[in-house]
């Protein structure tokens, strides 16, 4: 069962975790990514983000990925928290926790989880520069290409 969360708090990942393995005796192994917002980007030093989303919407996306890897790996369960609103530099972003029997498949889903939340849930991120220039993050040609590995969603 995937828990699906959009929050502008931040997390506590080992909270999480003991969420997602309470009472569990089949779990093997679980993957895990944390997302951290960088103090700079294209060379350029960044002192705040700003993440948007469409509320119901982006929780639809991420709860078909969900539903997804955990049909495809076998998951036993998956957490997917992503924040909003304005960060720092060092804050956290998203975290993604994939649960299942052996270590192979919570590797897997992990990174299958965050590759399609990255380039299919709709979030939008605006940085904003130490030199006073702001704009919005444009969707990376690599981030669809490592989610294209995984084949169709």
């Amino acid at each position: 069962m995937a828990r699906i969360v959009v929050q502008t708090e931040d997390f506590d990942t080992g909270a999480e975790l003991a969420r997602l393995t309470a009472g569990r005796l089949d779990v093997g192994g679980i993957g895990s990514f944390i997302g951290i917002v960088r103090d700079t980007a294209h060379g350029n030093p960044i002192t705040a983000m700003t993440l948007e989303h469409y509320p119901g919407m982006t929780e639809r996306a991420m709860t078909r990925i969900a539903e997804a890897a955990e049909a495809r790996f076998g998951l036993l369960g998956c957490t997917l928290i992503h924040r909003v609103g304005p960060l720092s530099p060092g804050e956290n972003i998203v975290l993604v926790l994939a649960a299942a029997p052996h270590r192979q498949a919570a590797l897997d889903g992990t990174a299958f989880l965050i590759d399609w939340l990255k380039t299919r849930a709709p979030f939008w991120k605006k940085e904003r520069f130490a030199d006073g220039a702001q704009g919005w993050v444009d969707a990376r040609e690599a981030d669809d290409a490592a989610a294209a590995r995984w084949g169709a969603l």
